[in-house]
């Protein structure tokens, strides 16, 4: 089985490290722990890597947050890989900071990502890590707050987090998404 994970993010030193970012970060976390690199392509930067006889293809979009439809339709297309085989990893206002949900299909709650996704590939029936980053701002704030740094204490928490989601796709790509839900959604400790 060959797997596309696409983190989602926004290029440029400005948006590092932002709660938007959040999708980029584990894929930069999980090409680090694999000792690769990614390299600039078309649409995006692409690193790959094998475990236990599964492809992986990771793919950080350039294309910014919203148009990342078109390099996740580009990169499906050039690696012939259906909608089925690919895993979206972002970021969520809709769940509390540090909790992680994998679904197999929805809408795109709102994400505008998400959304631009669905757009272009024609459908809703792929695989999503959500991460949750809260929801504290004030009416008006969504952008700022989404395109604001983690704080320090959440900086902290990324490393593990990271290591569940990559957990995660691994398992997905071993013994499918239903089994790799049931471990990533048990409810988190408090």
């Amino acid at each position: 089985m060959n797997c596309l994970v696409i983190g989602l993010g926004n290029i440029g030193v400005e948006y590092a490290q932002t709660r938007h970012n959040m999708g980029f970060m584990v894929l930069d976390a999980w090409a680090q722990a694999s000792n690769i690199s990614f390299n600039t392509d078309r649409y995006g930067s692409i690193a790959e890597l094998s475990f236990k006889g599964r492809k992986f293809t990771l793919l950080k979009p350039s294309t910014y947050m919203n148009l990342s439809g078109k390099a996740v339709r580009y990169w499906m297309n050039e690696l012939n890989i259906t909608a089925e085989n690919i895993i979206v990893i972002c970021d969520d206002l809709n769940l509390p900071f540090g909790t992680l949900r994998m679904r197999k299909s929805g809408s795109s709650g709102g994400h505008n990502g998400l959304n631009n996704i669905n757009e272009l590939i024609g459908t809703q029936n792929y695989t999503r890590i959500r991460m949750g980053i809260g929801n504290d701002f004030l009416k008006g704030q969504q952008i700022d707050f989404v395109l604001g740094k983690l704080s320090d204490e959440e900086l902290a928490q990324m490393d593990e987090l990271s290591k569940k989601v990559i957990a995660a796709c691994k398992s997905f790509a071993l013994v499918g998404p239903d089994r790799a839900m049931n471990t990533l959604n048990t409810r988190q400790k408090e």
